[in-house]
């Protein structure tokens, strides 16, 4: 019923609202590309707002795209492009058919490189399954590695591909042709300053040592700490959850590492199908495997996403919204961050002009203050 792929996208029409909102259910859709088989009513769950503008958590964003992209992953590659991934295809939880990629210099424009991986033609215990979700593009040890996930019932699980080329548009070998890695979702990897190399996935509670030649895992895992009340803050603001209910991230920043993942802020409502907040929340650690504190609500609607570093020396958390307190659905966009002196996050009072829509102050959060 549904296209397994995005395709390239196109520029975004004013502000870039409405969007797609997936589920098992079928695809509800609002914008300048309607297309059959997308037949479910728009508004019937109030599938998008400026309630997270509104209470002055977050800017008034706008899609880098007109591009069906969840989950998106932006990182920079070894020749000066920075390259997206994502969850691609009409609708996610039906089916889809790979891994697509795209690039950019200026993370204003973006090209399409086409299909990278196909589950078809490139994949083995993959065929199994019926669809790709959270794919991610690493540049570690001078080559490009997708880490992913085939989701699709009991025979799903985590995986790692290599370029055979050392280009980020491949082709890619697997390196678990047998088998998954895990069990689970969202795979990611860390290349920590001494140049080891991490794997986790899911909510990012345990974490592997790769080997040196990336061809599997060197240990059996070390389970992450967290502090008490740390863990405490998250399952009050998460309505029982743990720290993290998925999309595991990690990065480094000054010698702290930083643990993240998407979580629901206030939980989830099964009986009506509503939820809270999409969020991305993290923590903070002296040690890769912890005690990790400071567990936070980082970027509101920034769930399933990852943190990077630019040229401009700005730290970047990517955004996809996932949730009805978001302007815009299930589509690519950025949010520039800043660090407290403590370390935690907070969403930048500047954002650059072409992140926001237009005309929208750059100084956001001042321009909303009162006077």
């Amino acid at each position: 019923m549904y296209s397994g792929w995005s395709g390239a996208g196109e520029a975004v029409q004013g502000d870039g609202l409405g969007g797609w909102r997936t589920g098992r259910e079928g695809v509800r859709y609002k914008g300048p590309q309607p297309k059959t088989g997308w037949q479910l009513d728009w508004d019937e769950k109030g599938t998008s707002s400026d309630k997270v503008i509104e209470l002055g958590l977050m800017p008034p964003l706008r899609p880098l795209l007109e591009l069906h992209l969840r989950d998106t992953i932006i990182r920079k590659g070894g020749d000066g492009y920075f390259y997206m991934t994502g969850s691609t295809g009409d609708n996610i939880w039906d089916r889809n058919n790979g891994i697509e990629l795209w690039r950019s210099r200026d993370l204003a424009h973006w090209e399409y490189r086409g299909v990278i991986w196909d589950v078809d033609r490139d994949g083995t215990w993959q065929k199994q399954c019926r669809y790709v979700w959270a794919p991610e593009i690493h540049y570690i040890k001078g080559n490009y590695y997708l880490s992913y996930c085939m989701s699709g019932g009991p025979n799903g699980g985590t995986g790692l591909l290599k370029s055979a080329t050392g280009r980020a548009e491949g082709p890619y070998v697997d390196l678990s042709p047998n088998g998954k890695l895990t069990g689970g979702i969202d795979a990611t990897l860390f290349e920590d300053t001494d140049g080891a190399v991490y794997f986790t996935w899911g909510r990012g509670s345990t974490i592997y040592r790769m080997k040196d030649d990336m061809s599997g895992f060197a240990d059996t895992g070390h389970d992450v700490a967290i502090d008490p009340a740390s863990l405490a803050k998250a399952k009050e603001q998460g309505n029982g959850q743990s720290a993290a209910l998925e999309g595991a991230s990690l990065f480094k920043r000054n010698g702290k590492y930083y643990l993240g993942g998407a979580i629901f802020i206030g939980g989830i409502d099964r009986a009506t199908g509503r939820n809270g907040r999409y969020s991305s929340a993290v923590m903070v650690s002296d040690s890769l495997y912890g005690p990790y504190h400071q567990w936070q609500e980082a970027v509101p609607c920034g769930g399933g996403g990852n943190y990077f570093q630019a040229d401009d020396g700005h730290w970047y958390c990517t955004y996809f919204g996932n949730d009805e307190a978001s302007p815009f659905r299930e589509k690519p966009a950025l949010v520039r961050i800043d660090f407290a002196a403590d370390g935690s996050i907070v969403v930048a009072d500047e954002q650059p002009a072409f992140l926001l829509r237009a005309g929208a102050p750059t100084r956001w959060r001042r321009a909303a203050a009162p006077r």
